[in-house]
């Protein structure tokens, strides 16, 4: 299937029931942040590697993390229990990002560059992005970040440096989530990692179902 291109200044995309087998919908414009959303808004993100035209995606299947289905195995629950992480939300993006940018299988910076970092810092500043942070004696150690639509949360990335640091912020994350009524977590490619969490993929027309509902059905982070 021929993979499309868009246009710069407009901020139109393919329908993304269109995508090619590999998950590419199409290629080109820019991560103005109102371009970003509007791809998220219909099941589309961003993902690149630093010298490739941006590329969007809309992959079939699409992986997600049901929050009532978070696996918590015991040792993970006993790290829970101990409190040794302070949780927080929203209190340091930035740093956040950076993070998972240098995140040993990051560390080739890849697909999380310079222009997609200032794009989702941008995003944070417009209420869109947020993150949940795990700290150490007052150090951030590990957590990760994404977007809200609707009633999903569209999980971006992680980082760790202290173990189960990341792990110790997502049940966090899924604990307010849930609190707040949203529906899932948005994984968008499986991992052998996140499908470990309890993670499970689901047909992408199932899954832009569900987006379009969300935007009926706005959750506040």
């Amino acid at each position: 299937m021929y993979i499309r291109s868009i246009d710069k200044y407009s901020h139109t995309f393919p329908n993304p029931n269109t995508a090619h087998e590999t998950g590419i919908l199409c290629y080109g414009g820019d991560l103005n942040p109102n371009r970003v959303i509007k791809a998220y808004l219909s099941g589309i993100f961003p993902w690149y590697n630093e010298n490739d035209p941006i590329l969007w995606w809309s992959p079939n299947p699409r992986c997600i993390l049901e929050l009532d289905e978070f696996k918590i195995s015991k040792s993970l629950r006993k790290t829970i229990e101990k409190e040794i992480y302070e949780i927080k939300f929203n209190a340091d993006f930035e740093n956040v990002i950076k993070n998972c940018q240098n995140a040993p299988r990051n560390s080739d910076k890849t697909w999380l560059n310079d222009e997609m970092i200032n794009c989702y810092i941008k995003l944070h500043k417009m209420g869109f992005a947020h993150s949940f942070e795990s700290y150490l004696d007052g150090k951030l150690v590990g957590g990760g970040y994404g977007i809200n639509i609707g009633d999903i949360f569209c999980g971006e990335s992680m980082f760790s440096l202290e173990n189960d640091a990341s792990k110790v912020a997502l049940h966090a994350l899924v604990k307010r989530l849930k609190k707040n009524d949203f529906n899932f977590i948005d994984c968008q490619i499986p991992s052998e990692h996140i499908l470990s969490l309890g993670a499970k993929t689901i047909p992408r027309n199932e899954f832009l179902i569900h987006v379009q509902n969300s935007l009926n059905n706005p959750k506040e982070f």
